[in-house]
Formats: C-alpha cells, structure tokens, sequence
C-alpha cells in the first residue's frame, strides 16, 4: 500500500506516570502500524503527607513535546497528521481563570488524600445517611436502579467530590473569584482540550467541555440521568457554573490551534484511560469483560444499554457515548467497574526492597517453588476497595517461618495481586447476573504469565491477553478512526484484534486455588482497620 493510501493517527495518552504519543499509520482494511512514538515521565509532586499533584505547566510541556518527538520519529510532518485522539487518567482536576488561562494550583490527583478526613466525616455524617435512607425508599416505592445506587452510596478519595469541595474551602484565590464567575474547573482531559484550542493567546476564550466517560467517573455526574448530579452539586456546595458542558465522545472537539504546533489538527476523539482501554480491547458486546492491570487493576463489565446499579461497591459508569446516525438515537454503552488502587504500585515497591531485580523475572521465581510455604501478602498499600471497601487496611506478609525463602514472598505477593483482581471478577458476577466466557487482561502487569494463569485457575475461565498490552492509546486511536470515517462499523474493529497468548483454567489446580484464597481473605481479615487501632495511632 502507498503512503499516500494511509491516515496518521496522533494519540496521546496521559497516565499517571507516564505521557506518551504513539503516530499511527492507519489503512482501513488492515492492522494499524506504529510508526513513530515518544514518551516523558510525569512528576509528581508530594508537597505534604498524603498529597499528590501534577504540575500544569509541566505538563503542558511534555504534551507538546511528545506530540512534536512522535511526529519527527514517524519521519512525517504536523500537518500530515490526520487527527489526533486524547486519553487521559480520569480524576485529576485543576481550577484556572477563564479571563487569563491561569491555573489556581496544581493537577490534583486521583491518588490524593488531602480530603481523606473530610470524605469519612461525610461517611459517618447524619446527612448521608438520612440520604441513603431516602433513596432506599425511593427505591422500594418506585424500583429504580437510581436509587438502589443511592441507598448504598459511599464517598471515595478517588472521586473529585470531596477533593473539590476542599478546594473550594481552602483556596482563596478560588474563593474570591467564584463571586465574580471567572473560575472553571476541569479533569486533564477538559483542560488539555481549553489549551490546545486556545493556543498561544491565555486570554481567548473556547467552549469548556469534557468528554462524558471523563465525567461519569467523578462522583459528581449521574450515569442514570446523563447530568451533573443535582443533589451532589447542592450538598457539597459546588456550583454549576464552574462545571464543564458533558460532551459525547464523537463531538466535534475542533482543533489544535496553529500556533502550538506550525499547523492545525483536528482533534477526533476524546476519552477516559479506562474506556480507551475498553475499546483497544473491542469490548463492544453485552457482557464482555477486561480486566486493566497497571499501577492499579479496574475491572470493566460491558452491561450493554442498562444502567446498572451495584450493592457491592462497584460503580456504574458510562463507557462510551456516540452520537447516531441521521434519525438515530445515540450509540451509549454502560459499565460496571471495580477497582483495586495497588497492583503495579505493589511490584515496583517489590523491585525497590530488592525481592527481585526485574519485574519480568518474578513470574519465573514464583514458579521455582511449588507453593509459598504458607505465606500471605495482603496488597493494601492505598486500603482495600470493593468489595471490601476498608480504607484503614494495612499491608504486609503473613505466616512467614524460617523456611521462607525470597522466592515465596515473590509467589505470596503475585498470587495476593490475583486473589485481589478475582474478588472483583466474582462481585460482578453477583451484580451483574451474567456468565462470562473469557477475561480480556491488558496493562503492564497483565504481562506476568504468572498472574495471568493464576487468574484463569481461579475464575475458571480462558484469560486472553491481547497483542498490545497498553491498549488505552491504540482503544483512543479506533475510536478516532472511526470518528473521522477511516473505519465505518465496531465490527471492523474487533476484526483487527490480535490475542498475544490466552491462558485456559486447569481444573486440577482449581480447587487448590480456591483454598489458597480462602486463606488468603482470612489474612486479609487480620489485615483490616489496621490503621484504626489505638496502638498503631500511636506510633506516629
């Protein structure tokens, strides 16, 4: 095929620790090709206990920097790239002025703690929970799932909520100018898409705007109504205007502003990390199901065009949004999502206490031995998320003896990695009701083979990890290419997907593995409100 036959794709995927830009050579009957990549690290800031930022102006560089770097790697020119296709980690918010650009303080993270004590006042408050009473009358009268999902609310430092309620307390640059209705605020993916339409000019003003899987995310967007959630909005005192306009991923997002780059380019799509990753894997039916194994693990069950509300602690998402066709109404697709906030986290401290030199050589160590000799790792370095939703669970290591040797730890330590991933893989069953056929893996950590079989023993299903292990950039170009016509249907898609390796249960180990889990929930047991001991107060 000529060079001239094919479209280049741009992709820029902002993750916790890394940004990248992936050119993609795209022609539409064929697997995508990568012609040209750059990568930076993202600083993140640690100024008090607890608390994780990301600064803008960093950022912004490296945005720039990636996007120029790929390019020239591609052997190409900004103008003759096609479009580009954003992804972001969902979360992280800023506050800026919407006369001078200028941001009020840093990124602050999904991993950030600052609001930890505000969002367990809330959780213990009276106003909760005569507001979860009220929704669980709601439900019993009317039925709806919406107020199933209300009655067992619980406010995460994950969300923005509470993040963005501090904010609103405790900055008074913000403060003053909220009165004048100059502050807006936005995730990653709001402000990127202000800035590269602003370009260099700080003062022009551009629509604010966020694509809704970005939204659905925050704790302050309704998935049942499509909205910003009213009731959020009034309880925590967080006015509308400062909210962006929920936008489709298929909007016309405009373009990057010439003077940015030496030349315009469209900007087709814009979507969360998770939701990207969704389509790398071509999740697109009912039921399907992938698993995203990087610094943290989110499972992402595809519950088609419902809404489902969960009782366990997962979260109803939306995971895509299309607009139709002439005449037809718009293409939305619904998640259920459970998270675990330490999976690659747990690794990389692993790697730095010295367990093993490389991450690609633990798989090999855990299968050095045929057992952990009774060893247990309970993996809670930011607490446990659901289903057992305890903030104040501690890490460590159980049942170590004199017998124990590195490599048990390392299988430990593996293995608790898959206990967590599978006990949100049985959450969803009880919530969702469906039977699952395969595990679709994808992140860095979906790359140790041991995890992988581990899983598949301990679900009783194929685990089918794809080619591209970091599907979020590759999931953000399909869904470009299919925005900007280079590809017509999902089908299409779905056809390019390529498996790397599908790890089928062995029922011999099942049973074996069951029991193993079963120990390790009682370690875990142990393992809980460890931080609201007395005497571990104390040490501090």
């Amino acid at each position: 095929m000529a060079a001239t036959d094919r479209q280049y794709i741009a992709t820029l995927d902002v993750g916790t620790t890394t940004i990248r830009c992936i050119i993609y050579a795209a022609p539409t009957n064929e697997q995508p090709v990568t012609v040209g990549t750059a990568y930076d690290h993202v600083d993140l800031i640690y100024p008090a206990p607890g608390w994780v930022e990301i600064s803008p102006e960093k950022l912004w560089t490296s945005v720039l920097q990636v996007i120029r770097h790929a390019t020239e790697d591609a052997n190409l020119k900004i103008e003759q790239l096609t479009c580009l296709a954003i992804a972001t980690q969902r979360n992280s918010f800023t506050c800026w002025n919407r006369n001078t650009g200028q941001v009020y303080h840093n990124f602050i993270t999904w991993k950030d703690l600052r609001a930890d004590q505000l969002v367990k006042d809330w959780n213990e408050s009276f106003t909760l929970r005569l507001l979860k009473f009220g929704a669980s009358v709601l439900h019993f009268v009317t039925r709806s799932k919406r107020f199933l999902a209300g009655s067992v609310i619980k406010l995460m430092n994950p969300q923005i909520t509470l993040r963005l309620a501090w904010v609103l307390q405790n900055n008074p640059s913000v403060q003053e100018d909220l009165k004048l209705g100059s502050v807006l605020y936005g995730t990653i993916d709001s402000w990127l898409l202000y800035r590269l339409r602003q370009g260099t000019d700080l003062t022009k003003q551009v629509e604010h705007i966020s694509d809704v899987t970005n939204c659905t995310s925050t704790g302050i967007y309704d998935p049942f109504g499509q909205e910003w959630a009213g009731w959020a909005l009034n309880l925590f005192s967080i006015k509308k205007e400062l909210l962006p306009k929920v936008v489709d991923n298929s909007y016309d997002f405009g373009h990057v502003h010439e003077t940015l780059l030496g030349a315009r380019i469209k900007i087709a799509a814009s979507v969360s990390d998770q939701a990207a990753s969704l389509w790398g894997n071509c999740c697109f039916e009912r039921g399907d199901v992938k698993i995203t194994m990087g610094t943290g693990s989110f499972l992402n069950v595809n519950t088609g065009t419902k809404c489902l509300a969960s009782v366990h602690g997962l979260y109803p998402l939306i995971g895509y949004k299309l607009r139709g066709g002439a005449g037809s109404p718009p293409d939305i697709i619904y998640l259920m999502e459970g998270s675990s906030n330490d999976t690659g986290s747990i690794i990389e401290w692993a790697l730095n206490v010295g367990l093993f030199d490389d991450p690609a050589a633990s798989a090999a160590m855990a299968l050095s031995v045929p057992n952990s000799d009774g060893v247990l790792f309970v993996p809670a370095f930011s607490g446990l998320g659901p289903p057992i939703r305890d903030d104040t669970a501690g890490s460590g290591f159980i049942g170590i003896k004199p017998s124990t040797r590195k490599e048990h730890m390392v299988r430990a330590l593996l293995e608790s990695l898959a206990f967590r991933v599978a006990l949100l893989y049985d959450c969803a069953l009880r919530e969702t009701g469906f039977s699952f056929t395969c595990i679709r893996v994808d992140g860095g950590v979906s790359k140790n083979d041991f995890i992988c079989q581990t899983l598949a023993d301990l679900t009783g299903i194929e685990v089918e990890r794809g080619e591209v292990a970091d599907s979020s950039a590759l999931g953000a170009m399909y869904m470009a290419g299919l925005n900007c016509g280079i590809w017509s249907t999902k089908r299409q898609l779905a056809e390019l997907r390529k498996v790397d390796k599908t790890f089928a249960p062995d029922g011999a180990q099942r049973a074996k593995r069951l029991k193993q889990m079963r120990a390790w929930e009682r370690a875990v047991d142990r393992f809980k409100k460890w931080y609201m001991l007395e005497d571990i107060k104390n040490l501090d």
